[in-house]
């Protein structure tokens, strides 16, 4: 089935957000000093990677490999490290807990209920994140006020009592179309599922595409209810929701 590339509007995103974020960022990495960004390198990833090491290069970014990712996302990791000439810091989750949970649940376990996905995104990507962000002040994310109604809540600058630490979002103003704009004007690497209906990637078993319209995280964990189609990463924010990167 051929799959339209995401829609791109045809004015640039604008300077005003654009400078907001740089802003944003630079300010972060006076207030806060240790500062670190974990990347989802999905398409906001792409944006805040490219402004990171572009204006604020201070910020240290590393990424989650939870063992099941699709290869085109490791590949994508590797065309980052290329443009940039910069190494991110691969973060990956402890194998006898990862072995423990097959043992118990199966390779895939996760399709078996919410409790089994919640513990798998847990050992797999929680956890290793806990680790990742040990001795940091503030850790950065992509997250978007349009991409859910759990989002939407969310501040720019917020103090994240889970991990006790500020919690930055430098693109949460910013609509899908703008990500997109300023991806292909500034050429950035980012992962063809993209172009294949996937607007929101994860692991390879839990992320699938969409249908055009449909909500841009709809294909992720696509078998559960709409409330609890998040990580973990992030405190509740509404009743009965999640949010992750």
């Amino acid at each position: 089935m051929q799959v339209e590339a995401p829609e791109i509007a045809a004015a640039p995103a604008a300077s005003a957000k654009l400078a907001g974020s740089i802003r944003l960022l630079q300010d972060t990495v006076r207030d806060f000093g240790r500062v670190v960004y974990a990347s989802s390198l999905g398409a906001e990833a792409a944006v805040l990677t490219d402004l990171i090491f572009t204006h604020a290069p201070q910020v240290d970014i590393f990424t989650v490999d939870t063992g099941r990712l699709p290869e085109s996302t490791l590949e994508l990791l590797g065309r980052i490290e290329r443009r940039y000439q910069r190494r991110i810091r691969v973060v990956f989750p402890e194998a006898q807990r990862v072995q423990n949970y097959v043992a118990d649940h199966g390779i895939n376990g996760f399709y078996n209920g919410l409790p089994q996905r919640q513990a798998c995104c847990h050992i797999r990507k929680v956890e290793p994140f806990q680790r990742a962000i040990v001795g940091y002040n503030a850790w950065v994310t992509g997250v978007r006020h349009a991409q859910s109604a759990g989002r939407a809540q969310v501040r720019t600058l917020e103090w994240d009592a889970r991990y006790r630490l500020q919690k930055v979002n430098p693109l949460l103003e910013w609509s899908g179309a703008e990500i997109w704009n300023y991806i292909r004007q500034e050429k950035l690497p980012y992962n063809p599922l993209h172009d294949a209906g996937y607007p929101s990637i994860g692991c390879a078993p839990c992320t699938r595409a969409v249908e055009p319209g449909q909500d841009s995280r709809s294909g992720r964990w696509w078998w559960e209810s709409p409330e609890s189609r998040e990580c973990g990463l992030q405190p509740r924010q509404l009743p009965g929701s999640i949010s992750d990167l």
